[in-house]
């Protein structure tokens, strides 16, 4: 039956989700260079409507529909078909307000991707790919965890997105990295942040928003949504500390940008362990996210990868932490049966499997837009900026 208690903390989680993506637009908007603060904005900020159509169309039909050989869903609730205002199962809130819930984490995660390719995009070919994005990968990688697919059958721990939202969105920004190449001058040129205190309020934002990812993943107002809350804070606070402290013994300083680094990477690992580990256990996580991201994003500039904004320093490296360790640090009730090594190898299926297929099919999605409508801006828009160049605004008339 309904329960009015569980469909208030959900709705208010559903909110707090949608709040994430104008967050990540400031998070990464004060990351850019100040020619293309606007343009990067407006990756995060469209796809809260480009995806929401997308998803409440076929994406959500594709991932909860009727399971098709544990691939992906049936196309029963096309156009949210029969999804309506009473619970149905066991659940305790309403169909719509769980699609509606579902739909949040669509949005945050194509917007995720857009950190790799920032300041030199096309915004037609962005908007296509994003489009393509939700229905041929995250759709099914959403089934196949939550939807009735094979990898949770399997067993796979992920509570609120490791594979399906973190590892997935890494893996498509590697891909984008290597199609679309370098920025011009990486990895020569400075390209320091504009605003960090942007990033700041945007890490800021996200912090909060996150109790709601993770805790609203309970879809229930209980304990085990308290508990998520519990170790999604203390993951941050960890993941923060750690990677200060790693900050001052590499560099010799405690940096801002590194306090927000460090808090979303311990978001990031704490998101598919967060309702399966205690509070201790979050604080390992968090530890090991900040010291282990903190090290992984000075790697781009030895390897020649331009990913802008380290989305596969931090989420794919985080999400893969969190995946993996939680085989070890997941309280015995949630193993599958041969104990902790037996986890750990569905866990390590369930990441591999999401790199491989979100990587696969992310670059083909992105070789076709590539060899037809083009997928980079060209040097003189490059140069002169992509706010000017292709939204013809300037996000400072001083």
């Amino acid at each position: 039956m309904m329960d009015s208690g569980d469909t208030a903390w959900v709705l208010t989680a559903s909110a707090m989700v949608l709040l994430m993506t104008p967050g990540l637009a400031l998070f990464y908007g004060g990351m850019v260079r100040r020619k293309n603060v606007l343009s990067t904005m407006m990756h995060s900020f469209v796809c809260m409507g480009v995806a929401s159509i997308v998803w409440a169309v076929v994406g959500y039909t594709l991932a909860f529909g009727n399971d098709i050989a544990g691939l992906i869903g049936d196309f029963s609730m096309l156009m949210l078909s029969g999804v309506g205002m009473e619970a149905s199962g066991e659940a305790t809130i309403p169909d719509l307000l769980f699609m509606g819930f579902q739909g949040m984490f669509v949005i945050i995660t194509v917007a995720l991707i857009s950190g790799a390719y920032a300041e030199r995009i096309r915004f037609d070919a962005m908007i296509l790919f994003s489009i393509a994005w939700v229905v041929l990968v995250y759709a099914p990688i959403c089934h196949w965890v939550w939807g009735g697919g094979w990898l949770g059958s399997d067993g796979a721990l992920d509570f609120a997105g490791g594979t399906v939202v973190h590892i997935n969105s890494a893996a498509a920004a590697l891909a984008a990295v290597l199609l679309l190449g370098p920025r011009r001058g990486f990895p020569t040129e400075p390209m320091p942040p504009h605003h960090i205190p942007f990033t700041m309020l945007g890490g800021g934002l996200l912090w909060f928003g996150w109790i709601g990812f993770n805790a609203g993943s309970a879809l229930a107002a209980n304990g085990t949504a308290a508990l998520a809350m519990v170790t999604t804070n203390l993951a941050a606070a960890a993941g923060m500390t750690f990677w200060l402290l790693t900050d001052v013994i590499r560099h010799g300083k405690a940096t801002a940008l590194g306090s927000v680094s460090g808090a979303v990477a311990g978001l990031v690992a704490i998101t598919p362990a967060c309702a399966f580990v205690t509070p201790s256990g979050a604080i390992v996580l968090g530890a090991v996210a900040g010291v282990a991201c903190n090290y992984a994003i000075t790697l781009r500039h030895r390897v020649g990868l331009d990913d802008s904004l380290d989305v596969i320093g931090i989420h794919g490296l985080g999400g893969t932490i969190g995946a993996l360790l939680v085989a070890f640090l997941c309280t015995p009730e949630h193993l599958v049966e041969g104990g902790r090594s037996a986890q750990f190898f569905v866990q390590a299926v369930s990441v591999g499997a999401t790199i491989i297929y979100s990587l696969a099919v992310s670059g083909g999605i992105l070789f076709v837009l590539k060899n037809t409508i083009g997928l980079r801006v060209d040097a003189e828009a490059e140069q002169q900026g992509l706010d000017v160049a292709i939204h013809g605004e300037d996000a400072y008339n001083l």
